[in-house]
């Protein structure tokens, strides 16, 4: 199975200079925990609901801060035709619970979840790859 057979493929989008209040109104708005940030058509981040607690609120920063102030730039990405298991294996890899899933072209082309990975692949698949990302690699 491809990651495209089971990715969310109407992905909502900020750009770096939005602030974080209205990256918290869009994943409040579409009940998501994570919103690509886009610029020129290229994803040149992602925020988390876990970035904005910790790196501006948990800091007593302003709602106003951008973007790209608080996004992670290092995103990790794979693409449409990817097969799923590797797909799963890299968030494992990473202790990830998401991938931004790109066109060949480089272009945002979906988000691929564990929730999509569950829905479309199986709870075994989803409980390894769960079990890896929950590893506590500093102990």
């Amino acid at each position: 199975m491809n990651v495209s057979e089971a990715m969310t493929a109407q992905v909502v989008t900020a750009g770096p200079t939005d602030s974080v209040q209205k990256v918290a109104g869009i994943m409040a708005s579409i009940e998501t925990g994570a919103v690509p940030i886009v610029e020129d058509d290229k994803v040149v981040g992602l925020i988390t609901d876990r970035d904005i607690v910790l790196q501006v609120v948990a800091k007593g920063g302003a709602l106003s801060t951008p973007a790209s102030d608080v996004m992670s730039t290092d995103v990790q990405t794979c693409r449409e035709g990817d097969n799923m298991a590797d797909a799963a294996a890299q968030m494992a890899h990473h202790q990830i619970r998401r991938l931004v899933v790109v066109s060949d072209a480089g272009k945002l082309a979906g988000i691929l979840s564990l929730g999509d990975i569950a829905t479309d692949y199986g709870a075994k698949v989803v409980g390894k790859t769960l079990e890896e990302i929950s590893v506590d690699n500093d102990a």
